[in-house]
């Protein structure tokens, strides 16, 4: 299965909360309910806005995506049933053929994240607190 790879549209929003609500929940069980509700709403009206959005489409529904601010991944979520199954990596090669290195942000308790990340050959740069939560965050870099 090679998931398609294309630019964000208004229409994939639905499906691509689906994706972020579904991953989160599975990597962040540690989060608060307020602050997830408060990513929830910042997501469609802050983060969308001002992110390069690419998502991976399998049979025409959008089962992941990435954000990218520049080189930075502000975000990748990938519907838990396709975990594994290569559309995280298709996401990151797109990611990467655009930018080349990439640096990601990644909560220290998300074992998922960081097991994919350290896969795919991101290094640590630095451990850091996140001061909305309280969490321990791992800076990360790939360097192409």
């Amino acid at each position: 299965m090679t998931p398609i790879i294309r630019q964000y549209v208004k229409q994939d929003l639905a499906d691509l909360m689906s994706a972020w609500e579904n991953a989160s929940a599975l990597a962040h069980p540690f989060l608060t309910a307020e602050f997830q509700d408060k990513v929830r709403q910042d997501i469609p009206s802050l983060y969308l806005p001002n992110a390069d959005t690419w998502v991976a489409e399998v049979n025409g529904v959008v089962v992941g995506f990435v954000a990218l601010l520049g080189n930075n991944v502000g975000a990748l979520f990938v519907e838990p049933p396709f975990h594994r199954k290569g559309v995280g990596k298709a996401l990151m090669d797109k990611a990467q053929a655009i930018h080349g290195d990439l640096e990601v942000e990644v909560f220290k308790a998300n074992s998922l994240g960081r097991a994919f990340y350290s896969r795919y050959g991101f290094e640590l740069l630095a451990e850091t607190v996140h001061q909305e939560t309280g969490n321990q965050v791992l800076q990360l870099k790939f360097s192409a």
